[in-house]
């Protein structure tokens, strides 16, 4: 038989309940992000392009997660971290971190594409409605004297890959910065 908490132990509860949630939203924002958007038309099809990283990064260097939503599906792109200027689609982002990234061996960059991407490692298909997640190691140094957020500004982007490098339509930018 259960006794009845007594309100002393019932109010402990309700405060340890209300502390944990308060700490579960604190760490929850501490991991921040931020989304870059586009809406870009192509052949007549209108796509709502949508970009998601972490808004901040070890300079030293970090694995991030990025994903996205909206990206036409026969337009492969890269997804790395490259020095920007002016507004998405304006300027390819060059030069990136780790450049194409085709072996898998700095995990810099990955290329979503539903023409090969998935047989080679850092690569996948895109999901339903143009999604994709994908990992990448970001950090400051891009090598060359490009340091972001010294000599360069970077964002974490999406452009077109291999097959179509001129279009500046799947330009999406995340901007970053590093602590």
């Amino acid at each position: 038989m259960k006794t009845p908490l007594s309100r002393r132990a019932a109010a402990r509860v309700g405060i340890s309940a209300l502390a944990a949630a308060a700490l579960t939203v604190s760490a929850a924002s501490t991991a921040s992000a931020a989304t870059g958007t586009r809406t870009v038309t192509d052949l007549g099809t209108t796509y709502n392009l949508s970009l998601t990283a972490p808004d901040t990064a070890a300079e030293a260097g970090a694995n991030i997660t990025v994903t996205g939503s909206g990206y036409n599906t026969t337009q492969g792109v890269y997804v790395g971290l490259c020095v920007v200027s002016g507004v998405p689609g304006a300027v390819k982002p060059s030069p990136c971190l780790g450049g194409q990234d085709q072996s898998g061996t700095t995990g810099a960059s990955y290329w979503v594409s539903n023409f090969g991407g998935g047989m080679l490692p850092n690569s996948s298909a895109f999901g339903a409605g143009g999604t994709f997640t994908a990992t990448i190691h970001v950090k400051a140094d891009l090598g060359n004297g490009n340091v972001c957020g010294d000599t360069v500004t970077c964002s974490v982007v999406t452009r077109a890959d291999h097959m179509d490098s001129g279009d500046r339509k799947y330009d999406v930018h995340v901007p970053i910065t590093f602590q």
